[in-house]
C-alpha cells in the first residue's frame, strides 16, 4: 500500500521533502497557507553537503543557474578595514564534487521545487490552504485545513517555520532564547567587491557594529548585496530604516555609498531554539519548525534540507517494509543532537566572534583564524565542519 504523506509548508525544506518523498513513490500532499512564495530576503547560502543532496534530486543545475558560485569567504577586521583570513573551499576537492557554496535566494528553490512537483503525478500541491489542526488517531494522522476540510494521512511532516502550527498542535516546547537585538538587512545594488576588494561572502568583525556582507543575484540575475547589521536593542523600525541610520551603516562599509542604490530594507527578531522533540508518533518536524538560529554562517536552511532528506529515506524504508516502525525513532536521534552541535553552537560562536569587544580576545580570534588558514589540515577541518559535510557523515554513524 502506498504511503500517504502530508507536508505542511512550501518553503525550501517543504518542497525538498515533497520531492524526495514523491521520488520514492509516496503519495504526497503539500499544503501552504500563502497563495504565493514570500520573496523577502531570507537564507541564501547553500553549502557543499546540501548541493550534493540537490544533485541527487535533479535540482542542482537549474538551482545553480539562478545564483552564483562562491569558492571563498573572508573575515575582516572592521575597525582597521583589513583582511584577516580568506578560506578556500577548494581544500575540500577530495571530499565533495562541489568545493564551493552557491548563493541562491531561498524563494528560488521553493519556486523551482513547486515547478517540479507540478509535473509529478503522485503529488497534490494546495497553495492558499493552511493547516489548522493535526491529530494522530489509530495508526493515521487527521489533518484539518483552513477550508474546514478533513484529511487522513499515514505521516505528516511539519515544515511550517518557526511559528509552526504543527509543532503547536503537538504541544512540543521550543527550547532556547531570543537575542535581545534584532538583525537589520540592507540590500543594495552597490558593488562592494569592486569598491572594497571583498569576496561575495565576507564577515566583518567590529566591536561597535559587526556586518555580515554577501552577494546574491536577485530576481533579475544582475546581482545585489545584502549587508546584515545588529540593530540596537531599543532601536525602532523607523529609526533603523531612516535615511540617516542607513547612510551611517552603509557608510561604515563604503563612505560614499549612493543612497539611490538601496533596494530593500528588512528587520527581524533572531532566535536560537530547538524543539524538545522532533517527532510525536507519525508526525515529524523539520527545518525552522524544529530549529531556528541566527544566520551568521548560513547553516539553518542547510540543516533543514538535511532533515528533509533524512525523513524521506526513513519513511520510505518503513513504508516499503524494509524496516520496522522503530526506525522512525532514529530521525530524532540523528537530527536533534546534530543541530545542537553543528548549527546552534556554531552560529552562536560565529556571532560572538563578530561582535567581540575585548581587544585581547579579538586579537586572539584573528590569530587563530590566520593559523587555521595557513595550515592546510586545520583549514580543511574548519571547512568540513562549516560546510556540514562532517555532520552528514556523523549522522550516518548514529544507528
Amino acid at each position: 500500500m502506498t504511503a500517504r504523506v502530508c507536508i505542511v509548508g512550501a518553503g525550501p525544506v517543504g518542497v525538498v521533502a515533497a520531492i524526495a518523498c514523491a521520488r520514492k513513490g509516496m503519495q504526497v500532499t503539500l499544503f501552504e497557507a500563502e497563495r504565493e512564495i514570500d520573496h523577502s530576503p531570507r537564507a541564501a547560502t547553500t553549502h557543499p553537503s546540501t548541493l550534493e543532496m540537490l544533485g541527487e534530486l535533479g535540482l542542482l543545475e537549474e538551482f545553480q543557474s539562478l545564483g552564483l558560485v562562491a569558492r571563498h569567504f573572508q573575515f575582516w577586521d572592521g575597525a582597521t578595514k583589513t583582511l584577516v583570513a580568506e578560506f578556500d573551499h577548494e581544500v575540500l576537492r577530495d571530499e565533495t564534487p562541489y568545493p564551493f557554496v552557491v548563493q541562491t535566494e531561498q524563494h528560488k528553490l521553493s519556486e523551482l521545487g513547486l515547478r517540479r512537483l507540478s509535473a509529478m503525478p503522485n503529488v497534490e500541491v494546495r497553495l492558499g490552504t493552511g493547516v489548522v489542526d493535526v491529530v494522530e488517531d489509530a495508526g493515521a494522522v487527521r489533518v484539518a485545513t483552513s477550508g474546514v476540510e478533513r484529511h487522513v494521512f499515514d505521516y505528516v511532516i511539519g515544515c511550517d517555520g518557526g511559528r509552526s502550527t504543527v509543532r503547536k498542535c503537538l504541544d512540543i516546547e521550543f527550547e532556547g532564547y531570543t537575542w535581545p537585538e534584532r538583525f537589520l538587512v540592507l540590500t543594495t545594488l552597490f558593488d562592494f567587491e569592486a569598491a572594497l576588494g571583498c569576496c561575495p561572502r565576507s564577515y566583518i568583525s567590529d566591536p561597535e557594529e559587526w556586518t555580515n556582507l554577501f552577494k546574491v543575484r536577485g530576481d533579475d540575475l544582475k546581482g545585489r548585496w545584502r549587508a546584515v547589521f545588529p540593530a540596537r536593542e531599543n532601536e525602532s523600525d523607523e529609526e533603523a530604516f531612516s535615511e540617516g541610520a542607513v547612510r551611517r551603516r552603509l557608510g561604515k562599509l563604503f563612505e560614499d555609498h549612493p543612497m539611490d542604490l538601496l533596494a530593500h530594507r528588512n528587520i527581524y527578531r533572531v532566535h536560537q531554539r530547538v524543539a524538545k522533540s522532533f517527532r510525536k508518533g507519525r508526525v515529524f518536524l523539520a527545518g525552522d519548525a524544529a530549529h531556528v538560529n541566527n544566520p551568521v554562517g548560513g547553516l539553518g536552511l542547510n540543516c533543514g534540507i538535511h532533515d528533509a532528506m533524512e525523513l524521506a529515506e526513513t519513511l520510505h524504508r518503513v513504508a516499503s517494509g524494509q524496516a520496522g516502525e522503530e526506525l522512525l525513532d532514529r530521525y530524532e536521534r540523528r537530527r536533534r543532537p546534530l543541530n545542537i552541535e553543528y548549527v546552534q553552537q556554531q552560529t552562536v560562536a560565529n556571532k560572538k566572534r563578530l561582535e567581540e569587544r575585548d581587544p585581547k580576545v579579538r586579537q586572539a580570534n584573528f590569530d587563530e583564524l590566520r593559523r587555521t588558514v595557513a595550515d592546510r589540515g586545520l583549514h580543511k577541518r574548519f571547512l568540513m565542519r562549516t560546510s556540514l559535510i562532517e555532520s552528514v557523515r556523523r549522522a550516518r554513524e548514529i544507528a
